[in-house]
């Protein structure tokens, strides 16, 4: 029997790009459910009391320059550091509860990450949007206009409300079989459990 993993995520954590990268593999592994839950982060951390781990200078500087370029080693994936990091992706995550059971969902989350963690790319720019949208073949004046609706704006602060209640604290967190997994670098214990 297929299992599912609820994953919380937002575009603007690189360790949320490398987990979904992973969780791919996995999926195509295991045949595994993944239930994408866009939130935001810095909602996540402000209701938990949590903060950026960038925001500890050495730390920082540790996970760009060493601990993530290990993991994406590990997972064969590219990473990037994006020289507009931090970037403001409340609309990119609208457009994520926008895109939630339409056919281009995959290729819409798929668009932003690269967009952000491998091309560098300034996805806090509407033009710059607009343009890698297009270019992934999305419609992306039907993407950014969903943006704007109040059903979109409120389900994305209703899911970000719910994963807190849940017992998040950032992203990537990740559930399966009731247990919660936090940060990428506990995919190990993700596949084991699919195993």
């Amino acid at each position: 029997m297929s299992k599912t993993i609820d994953f919380y995520f937002d575009f603007g954590s690189p360790t949320a790009y490398l987990a979904h990268k992973r969780l791919q593999q996995l999926n195509a592994q295991y045949g595994c459910t993944i239930d994408y839950k866009p939130v935001l982060l810095g909602g996540l951390f402000k209701a938990s009391g949590n903060m950026s781990p960038v925001t500890v200078p050495a730390k920082g500087k540790y996970m760009m320059t060493q601990d993530l370029p290990r993991f994406a080693k590990l997972y064969q994936v590219q990473l990037g550091f994006n020289p507009h990091f931090p970037i403001n992706t409340l609309n990119l995550m609208r457009g994520a509860v926008a895109a939630l059971g339409q056919d281009y969902f995959d290729n819409y989350v798929d668009a932003v990450y690269d967009a952000i963690w491998v091309n560098g790319e300034n996805m806090g720019d509407l033009e710059v949007v607009s343009r890698v949208l297009t270019d992934a073949s999305l419609d992306a004046q039907h993407i950014i206009a969903g943006t704007q609706d109040p059903e979109v704006k409120a389900a994305l602060i209703s899911n970000t409300e719910a994963a807190v209640e849940r017992g998040c604290f950032g992203a990537p967190t990740m559930f399966i079989d009731g247990d919660m997994f936090f940060g990428q670098d506990r995919m190990q214990f993700i596949e084991m459990a699919l195993q």
